[in-house]
This record gives structure tokens, sequence and C-alpha cells, in this order.
């Protein structure tokens, strides 16, 4: 990826905000720039997207429903891409919502798919392999 240097100038506080969301995350201020810049793009590209942190990282999410693009992309998928399926699959949500997720896969193919085949990897056997406490039935912790 090339990228360009550019000269900017910010108000003290944006730069002390930058700097403090750095030191948060463990990222350089030029770092946590970019990432909040791409961020905003995406934003404004696909209004009703916003960004959140989770312990997979930052990543897509239909704004006010704690559901992530990938999640509804891959509902979708399943229900054979039938948008009146999956409005079914979330009548809580407005066509509105459902819409701004599947722009935002439109706009950002490369990044769900590759969100979605992380998820696939997930199978019965590997969870049962990696966290063999996760499956039903099993002692939450070892007996003495």
């Amino acid at each position: 990826m090339l990228t360009a240097t550019r000269e900017i100038h910010l108000d003290q506080e944006l730069e002390r905000e930058i700097a403090h969301e750095g030191e948060r995350r463990g990222k350089s201020w030029a770092a946590v720039a970019v990432e909040l810049l791409g961020e905003a793009i995406r934003m404004r590209s696909t209004p009703g997207i916003v960004f959140v942190d989770g312990p997979a990282g930052r990543r897509a999410a239909v704004a006010g429903t704690g559901l992530d693009v990938w999640e509804i992309i891959a509902t979708w998928e399943a229900a054979g891409r039938d948008d009146d399926e999956l409005h079914h699959h979330y009548p809580w949500l407005t066509g509105t919502q459902l819409r701004a997720a599947l722009a935002y896969y439109e706009l950002h193919r490369e990044e769900i798919e590759e969100r979605l085949e992380r998820e696939r990897q997930w199978t019965p056997e590997r969870v049962a392999r990696e966290l063999p406490f996760s499956r039903p039935g099993s002692p939450a912790a070892p007996r003495e």
C-alpha cells in the first residue's frame, strides 16, 4: 500500500484526544489518527454505521443495535440474500438499519468477507478442541 505524508493543523484539544486514544489503545498517535480518519470516511459513506471495540478488535456495527455488520450479512447470506427474509430475522430493526449494513457490505466487501471467513473457521470440532469447557454438560471447572 502506498502512503502519503500530509501536514495538518489540529487544535490542541483534538491533538490531546488523539494522543489519549493512542495511550488507551497502545498505538502511536499517527496510527490512531489514520484509523479514526478511515472510520470517519466509512461512517460518512454509510450513515447508520458506527465502529465499536470488542475482543476481536474494532468493527463496523449498525448504530444503536449491538449488531455487527458481519452478523447481519451472515444472516442475509444464510437466508439466500433475500431482503424480506432478512427483515423476518431482525423484525426489531428498521429497513434503514438493514440497508445500512447491506450498503456497508457493498462498499467494504473484502473486510466483511474476511470476518465471515474467520467465523466459518469456528467449527464445532474446533470449539470442542480449543474451548472444551464451552460444551453443554461440561463441568465449569475440574473436580478435585
